[in-house]
């Protein structure tokens, strides 16, 4: 009885992966694919220059990328947002787990971390900028300082949530420290790094573009605020759609992947 019970539940169990893989992608390459339709139909019922076609805003991407320009200014994009990622997610881990774990620290910074969560992102670049000049290291600890408090309030939150029997069961097996933070803290931490990465880069992509048009020597920021003094329509359509296309890539070739893999345990487990 109990086997007969419990088969239907693992089969289901079993289906479900198989599922998501018959129509997750397929679903969303298709919703990509009717959003590309409506975009024609409306440049087609509003035929104007303010609104261009996909095939036309895909030959102005092949006439950037041919010309060198777009690769460029995406270079220069992607690694001030690499720069300011890795900084601020190693900076805001450690802080986020020495707040969470001493509440001294917490009691004493937490109102600078709310500070930093609320103070607007364009007056950090503003007066940073002012201080230091249109400069290359201005723009990224703009940046950072922009996505810190973000990851510290996320890595706190969930070191705070971090279940104490673990700590009980370490020290009454008497676990050295590396042993206890690869099987012990790493896996409980490592969802919420994850979460602060995810929600982080969402972030940052946005900050570099808005900084970049504020003062830079180049980048998609930078290109876009020329199109604009322009009225160029068709260019920022091309570059934003390209930049769109590599933060795509990112997702599921990197970051989903890469989620998988580390949250694995979890799945297993259920």
């Amino acid at each position: 009885m109990t086997e007969q019970t419990a088969s239907p539940h693992a089969a289901l169990r079993r289906r479900r992966p198989e599922r998501r893989r018959l129509f997750g992608v397929p679903l969303e390459a298709a919703s990509l694919v009717l959003l590309v339709i409506f975009w024609q139909i409306v440049a087609m019922l509003f035929p104007s220059r303010l609104l261009p076609s996909p095939l036309t805003v895909v030959a102005e991407m092949w006439d950037l990328t041919v010309g060198g320009r777009l690769v460029s200014d995406m270079a220069k994009t992607l690694s001030r947002t690499a720069i300011s990622f890795v900084v601020a997610m190693v900076l805001g881990t450690a802080i986020g787990i020495g707040m969470g774990r001493n509440r001294l620290l917490d009691r004493l910074f937490s109102t600078w971390v709310v500070i930093g969560l609320n103070v607007p992102a364009i007056v950090i670049a503003v007066i940073l900028y002012i201080w230091l000049g249109l400069t290359e290291f201005a723009l990224i600890l703009a940046v950072t300082l922009n996505k810190l408090p973000v990851v510290i309030t996320t890595i706190r939150e969930g070191v705070m949530s971090f279940s104490r029997d673990y700590d009980e069961l370490a020290a009454a097996f008497r676990m050295p420290a590396w042993r206890r933070l690869r099987l012990i803290t790493t896996p409980q931490l490592m969802p919420f790094v994850l979460a602060a990465a995810r929600t982080g880069l969402a972030l940052i992509w946005k900050i570099v573009l808005v900084f970049e048009l504020l003062g830079s020597d180049g980048g998609i920021g930078f290109r876009i605020q020329t199109f604009f003094q322009f009225f160029d329509i068709t260019g920022i359509f091309a570059y934003t759609i390209a930049f769109i296309i590599v933060v795509f890539i990112f997702e599921y070739l990197v970051l989903r992947p890469v989620e998988g893999r580390v949250l694995r345990w979890r799945a297993d487990r259920n």
